[in-house]
């Protein structure tokens, strides 16, 4: 007797006489379908949506920088005549630059009773402070007022990423017109390297900050007021990474279409003797498992494996069956038996 290879199939075919269609039965089954389709829709979003993970960890992350540090700043002085304004850097390296004027701009306000400064400079990588102040001035005003509004103080590149929400302009916003006039402002800034790099690999150096302030009315040597408006800065050791990824496409396969259900249902399925398993009853079985699986958010190793065994077992039972009636649906039509 020839060997028949038709052995190996685990889905044997009924024969339509021994089966029998119900409403309820179609019911059913078109509603599992329908909802079969709406988590594959739901999950197949989440596959193809990009995925930002962020961690931590300690280190300078732009070695290639220098040591340095770039800042903008933009700040209004709406009280204060733009000959007045200056910025000042100091550091615990010995640096003390007083009147930085590289890459800066003074705009004024209100008539030139006002001005707006916008800078671009640079710090080192070790603490200190950034001020704006009259010091630079070749006079010195009796009473300056240093009521202020600043637009923007970032550090590092301008990360556009909408997926993100840190504090990179933290100060964006703040309004001091309301202040008293002749009182200096302390922002204390604890800045954090930022990192974040993208589907290509691609990275970009940023920096978050937190602030604090305080707002005072100093007076110097000689019993004069002289206000200023200062920021001063310290770096986190912690450095804040944030990576663009897409999920793996056998974590999609594995991971959404397996759960504890399919293993269940698949092995049942495999032990069982009986032919006549209908095909409803494993489209009903691939339903329960899609749903637990969406409920299930850790498996262990040997579950995992069951969930893959048994999904894939329940998927090729419905492919088989698509299959075969597409078969069955063509022979007919070739024998001229459809109508």
């Amino acid at each position: 007797m020839p060997f028949d290879f038709r052995r190996f199939d685990i889905y044997r075919k009924v024969p339509k006489d021994l089966t029998q269609p119900t409403y309820t039965g179609a019911i059913i089954s078109i509603c599992c379908c329908l909802f079969i389709l709406f988590l594959f829709l739901s999950e197949l979003t989440g596959f193809i949506t990009t995925e930002v993970v962020n961690e931590l960890y300690v280190d300078d992350p732009d070695k290639d920088s220098g040591g340095k540090i770039d800042v903008s700043l933009n700040i209004s002085l709406p009280n204060l005549h733009c000959e007045l304004v200056g910025l000042d850097i100091q550091d615990e390296m010995g640096r003390h630059e007083v009147g930085h004027i590289d890459n800066s701009m003074k705009i004024p306000l209100n008539n030139g009773a006002g001005c707006r400064f916008e800078g671009q400079f640079s710090i080192n990588k070790v603490p200190g402070n950034f001020h704006v102040s009259t010091h630079s001035a070749t006079a010195q005003p009796q009473n300056p007022d240093m009521t202020h509004v600043i637009h923007k103080l970032s550090f590092g590149d301008t990360l556009q990423v909408q997926n993100i929400h840190g504090a990179f302009n933290a100060l964006g916003g703040a309004d001091r017109l309301t202040s008293n006039p002749l009182a200096s402002h302390d922002y204390i800034l604890k800045i954090v390297p930022t990192v974040y790099e993208d589907k290509s690999g691609k990275q970009r150096y940023s920096y978050q900050y937190t602030v604090a302030n305080k707002e005072y009315v100093a007076y110097s040597h000689t019993g004069r007021i002289i206000p200023a408006i200062w920021f001063r800065y310290d770096l986190s050791p912690i450095t804040v990474k944030y990576t663009e990824r897409r999920q793996p496409l056998y974590r999609f396969i594995t991971t959404r279409w397996g759960s504890h259900c399919f293993a269940q249902d698949g092995l049942k399925l495999l032990d069982s003797s009986n032919p006549s398993i209908s095909r409803s009853a494993e489209m009903t079985g691939m339903s329960h498992c899609a749903q637990l699986s969406y409920l299930s958010f850790e498996e262990t190793p040997l579950e995992c494996i069951c969930a893959i065994i048994g999904g894939t077992f329940t998927v090729a039972g419905i492919l088989d069956s698509c299959i075969f009636t597409a078969s069955e649906a063509w022979k007919k039509i070739q024998l001229g038996k459809m109508h």
